[in-house]
């Protein structure tokens, strides 16, 4: 008589959720930089801040080791890692061969209840501005390239620009006590050619938009030298 057949075992969806709440919180610490590049990390003190076991703190800390977040010597420290210079670099030439693809079909198929949002979004982000509400600010900034990847139909180019842009965003956060107002400027303009159904424009604004952080990163490293990892200067860009 053969041996009946197993139902295979799987972990209860409660904790999935918990593993996934804590990697989601402790991503968004690190981008926002409010865990500094440097610091050291306590499994035990983060659970325990959290109310949650160590298992999905220790799982979320191997994701974003993977995701080069954190450097963890075991049985010594977990530490958040200095910024990269080419990993921003790498990151950045990534989302801009996404979203410029993204632009030139976004150029053909918006209407103009797709462009009331964009507009909508353009009006919070300048009154984030005014207020001088960073943190506001960039998710905005985030809602608005989502939206238009999301209403060209390329929303799943949004979710492979989610996962390369992290290395990016940690500049970014740091870039926007001086370049918000141009940021926005560079939005009005990437509205204004995709209204204009013009491919070739949208690309462009896109492109140089993208590109501004290249321009700006040896200054802000140069502001945040502890922060960064000590390597060979990009070339010129």
């Amino acid at each position: 008589m053969t041996n009946p057949t197993l139902a295979p075992r799987f972990e209860p969806p409660l904790r999935a959720s918990i593993a996934d709440g804590v990697f989601a919180e402790l991503q968004r610490q690190l981008l926002s930089l409010d865990l500094e590049p440097g610091s050291k990390l306590s499994e035990a003190e983060i659970a325990r801040a959290m109310g949650v076991s160590r298992q999905p703190v220790r799982d979320a800390f191997y994701r974003l080791a993977k995701l080069g977040f954190l450097q963890i010597l075991p049985q010594r420290a977990t530490t958040v890692t200095l910024i990269s210079t080419g990993a921003v670099m790498r990151a950045q030439a990534i989302r801009t061969a996404l979203e410029a693809e993204t632009v030139r079909v976004a150029a053909s198929v918006l209407a103009p209840a797709d462009f009331d949002v964009l507009e909508t979004l353009l009006a919070e982000q300048d009154a984030a501005i005014a207020a001088a509400d960073r943190p506001r600010f960039h998710r905005l900034d985030d809602l608005f390239h989502r939206e238009i990847c999301e209403r060209a139909g390329l929303g799943h180019f949004w979710d492979l620009i989610a996962e390369n842009k992290g290395h990016m965003d940690r500049v970014r956060m740091l870039s926007l006590a001086f370049a918000s107002r141009h940021a926005w400027d560079d939005h009005v303009r990437i509205v204004a050619a995709l209204k204009a159904h013009d491919p070739e424009a949208a690309c462009a604004a896109l492109r140089a938009h993208l590109s501004r952080i290249l321009g700006q990163i040896e200054r802000i490293r140069a502001d945040n030298l502890a922060w960064f990892a000590d390597e060979p200067a990009p070339p010129d860009l």
